[in-house]
């Protein structure tokens, strides 16, 4: 791991970027203009001028070895999890060997790394850009960039989300970014994007997130045109989990789509985008936001209100998508309009009856006809491609009654 980490270093040494060890207060010099993209591209390739040359080179030496460093970094994750899980079992009780003191110690280690935060990204010390070397591109959105970069002390690769402070404040997202913030930084699951967390300077805002190794599953579901069923089960398992998790904390997503989702190294799916998400411990929101394909009835119809069911229909209209390789109810938007506030559904005949009638479960016009994201591991569809993934601990498929109405 040392050479791998020493050769690492020589190649990120040929990045064009002027950073070494500079203070917080200097930060905003470190991006070279040539490097940041350029306000009115719609380019998502580093450009190929001269500039750029020596990080192209970088990028292409430093890939491998950034990716063993993710790889490593990920194992290290899980092997954490599981520590803390067996240490959060009962204890047992004190022996005369063994005093209260070593058992209060071994308690106060074990919660110092509970909150699933790698230590080398433990919030020791204030953030700043000149802690990292900043590798490739990893994609565009509308208000900046997400690159590829490595903690220079532990050698800890990351992704770094750089947002534009005037886009953020043309747009009038100001706050629809501190919610993000605030909400993506306090969750903790295995299928969930990880936001390690943010600095700034005078013109960008940085978020340090998680390295999802294999990319966006919308491009992944583009190149294969759709999945097929037991890799399907396996992502709406996953994404189940995730949602249950976020609405026991109150969260509703409001923004479940293919681009939202990336994929990690293990091929572990994560949500990210947290941008529409909303704490609402009252259950109910009157915003209407996402993405029209994706948008459930109660958001279209004027009734106005609408709750947590608003994530179940995203994951119906994403089952469909998995397997048929387009939205549902994808139209001109006028159509697309009518045929979600009627669900006009049609499932094509290769779809399997078992996923098309989780599908229908999950698109009912009635919000609370739903089918509940605790019964979406035990039907029948998610039981036969993925039992075993999804199976709860202590506790068999046969001893739940799965309810069929």
């Amino acid at each position: 791991m040392a050479g791998t980490l020493r050769h690492l270093e020589s190649r990120m040494n040929q990045i064009n970027l002027n950073d070494e060890n500079i203070p917080p207060k200097k930060v905003s010099t470190v991006f070279s203009k040539s490097f940041l993209p350029q306000r009115g591209s719609n380019s998502t390739k580093p450009q190929s001028s001269a500039t750029h040359a020596p990080l192209q080179q970088s990028q292409k030496a430093s890939h491998h070895p950034f990716l063993k460093i993710a790889v490593h970094n990920q194992n290290q994750a899980y092997n954490r999890a599981r520590e803390v899980r067996e240490a959060r079992e009962p204890a047992a009780p004190l022996s005369p060997r063994r005093s209260a003191t070593d058992n209060s110690d071994k308690q106060s280690a074990v919660s110092s790394s509970s909150n699933g935060i790698p230590p080398s990204v433990q919030p020791a010390r204030e953030f700043h850009l000149g802690m990292f070397e900043i590798g490739r591109p990893l994609g565009k959105g509308k208000f900046g960039r997400v690159y590829l970069a490595k903690e220079r002390k532990t050698g800890f690769v990351c992704a770094l989300k750089v947002l534009h402070k005037n886009e953020l404040q043309k747009n009038k997202v100001e706050k629809q970014l501190r919610r993000e913030i605030e909400i993506q930084s306090n969750l903790r699951h295995p299928n969930i994007l990880r936001l390690y967390g943010h600095f700034h300077d005078s013109k960008r805002v940085f978020l340090i997130l998680e390295f999802a190794g294999r990319g966006e599953l919308y491009k992944i579901l583009r190149k294969a045109g759709k999945f097929p069923e037991p890799q399907a089960a396996e992502y709406i398992a996953q994404m189940a989990a995730a949602l249950q998790y976020l609405h026991k904390k109150h969260v509703i997503h409001r923004d479940i789509k293919p681009e939202n989702i990336l994929v990690g190294i293990h091929g572990e799916i994560k949500i990210s985008d947290f941008g529409w998400s909303v704490h609402a411990p009252s259950s109910r929101r009157t915003t209407m936001c996402g993405t029209l394909d994706y948008l459930p009835p109660e958001m279209l119809n004027g009734t106005g209100r609408h709750g947590a069911e608003v994530d179940l229909w995203s994951l119906g209209v994403l089952t469909y998508e998995f397997l048929v390789g387009s939205a549902p109810f994808e139209d001109t938007p006028v159509e697309t309009q009518r045929r979600i506030v009627q669900c006009d559904l049609k499932i094509p005949s290769y779809v399997s009856p078992e996923a098309a009638d989780l599908i229908r479960r999950l698109l009912v016009l009635r919000p609370e006809q739903r089918i509940p994201l605790e019964d979406v591991p035990f039907h029948p569809w998610i039981q036969k491609h993925c039992a075993k993934l999804v199976q709860p601990a202590g506790q068999s498929s046969k001893s739940r009654q799965y309810r069929s109405s």
